[in-house]
C-alpha cells in the first residue's frame, strides 16, 4: 500500500528493527498488534479503508479498543507521496496517531503535517547510538477530535423556529366578534316604523 514499495535492504532491516523493540516496550501497556516488513498481522479499519500501520495499540481491558496507531519512517520514506497515501489516513482514525522518524527528518515531517493538514498526536525522533536507539519526544499536540460531535445538536435547533409562526394564527381571531355585534342593533331601529302604522 506504501508507495514505498521498495527500500533500501539495509533501511528496511532497521526499520522492522525499531518496530520490533517498540512492540516489546508498548506490549507492557497495551494488547499490541505489529506489520513489520510486508506482513500484515493487524488492521485499522474494514473493507476497502482497511488500513495496516506499523503498530496497532489497543486497550488491554475487554473490548479492546483501539487507542494509537504507530508509523516508523527512514530517511527514504519521509516524503509528501508517504505523507498523504498513509499518514492523512491515520490521522483520520478514531485513536491517537505516533510518527516515528529519523532525528535528522523531523522538521519535513512536521513542515509534511502543515501544508497538507495532517493532525499528529506526537512526533518522536529516533537516532541511534551504536546499535541502541534513542527516542525522543519533539511534538505533541492536543486532540481536535471533540469538534464534530458538536456538530450534531445544530440540526434540533431547526424545528424550533418552526414552530414560533403559529401564535401569529390566533392573534387574527380576536379582530372578527366586534364587527358582529354593531351590525345586530340596527334592526332595532327598524322597529319603531311599524309602532307608527298601528296608530
Amino acid at each position: 500500500m506504501s508507495p514505498i514499495l521498495v527500500r533500501p535492504v539495509r533501511e528496511q532491516l532497521e526499520h522492522d528493527r525499531l518496530i520490533r523493540l517498540l512492540h516489546a516496550r508498548f506490549r507492557r501497556k497495551h494488547e499490541a498488534g505489529m506489520n513489520p516488513g510486508n506482513e500484515q498481522n493487524s488492521s485499522v479499519g474494514t473493507g476497502a479503508g482497511t488500513l495496516f500501520p506499523d503498530l496497532v495499540l489497543m486497550s488491554p481491558e475487554r473490548g479492546h479498543k483501539l487507542q494509537t496507531v504507530v508509523e516508523v519512517e527512514t530517511g527514504e520514506s519521509v516524503n509528501h507521496l508517504e505523507a498523504l497515501a498513509q499518514w492523512a489516513h491515520f490521522a483520520k482514525t478514531r485513536a491517537a496517531f505516533h510518527l516515528y522518524v529519523p532525528a535528522n527528518m523531523v522538521e519535513v515531517a512536521r513542515r509534511l503535517c502543515d501544508d497538507n493538514q495532517i493532525h499528529v498526536s506526537e512526533i518522536w525522533s529516533y537516532h541511534l547510538i551504536g546499535d541502541e536507539p534513542r527516542f525522543t519526544l519533539v511534538h505533541r499536540s492536543r486532540e481536535p477530535q471533540p469538534a464534530a460531535p458538536r456538530a450534531k445538536p445544530a440540526p434540533a435547533a431547526a424545528p424550533v423556529k418552526k414552530a414560533a409562526p403559529r401564535p401569529v394564527a390566533a392573534k387574527a381571531k380576536p379582530a372578527k366578534p366586534p364587527v358582529k355585534p354593531k351590525k345586530a342593533a340596527k334592526p332595532s331601529k327598524a322597529a319603531k316604523p311599524k309602532g307608527k302604522k298601528k296608530r
